[in-house]
């Protein structure tokens, strides 16, 4: 297996992720429009996503979308988009993802927005620091 930064070569790997993803979480699969967007902001380095291969199939995705933290006034970095897929879970490529997009991201920082059910399991992959509750706003 090897860990990649992934590009917009590998959006057919991508869509097949966030598409398994969404329907796991019980959302809608993500448009056509919603994924052009999405190649334009990697393309644009707006977000930066993190893949595991194993052989020429995408079976790992995460994204870290670059910030400037005041939690340590360096860089830092909102980790999403974390999906294994099941038949590679409990094998150890979350803990080696994670740490991988970490150190490939150049942050000094990730903060991660987690549903209760999910708490247990960043904590495990080093997401250790509590900074209260995370919230969106869409106007």
């Amino acid at each position: 297996m090897e860990y990649i930064r992934i590009t917009s070569r590998e959006m057919d790997g991508l869509r097949a992720l966030h598409t398994a993803y969404k329907r796991e979480i019980g959302e809608e699969a993500p448009t056509e429009e919603e994924l052009i967007r999405l190649s334009e902001a990697i393309k644009e380095e707006q977000i930066l996503f993190f893949g595991c291969v194993d052989g020429d199939r995408l079976i790992a995705c995460c994204s870290v979308a670059p910030t400037f933290s005041t939690f340590n006034y360096q860089k830092g970095g909102v980790f999403e988009d974390f999906y294994i897929a099941p038949e590679y879970r409990h094998k150890g490529i979350a803990r080696r993802l994670a740490t991988f997009a970490y150190k490939e991201s150049g942050v000094r920082s990730l903060t991660v927005g987690c549903a209760d059910c999910d708490k247990q399991m960043y904590m495990a992959l080093g997401f250790a620091v509590p900074l209260g509750n995370l919230l969106a706003y869409e106007g």
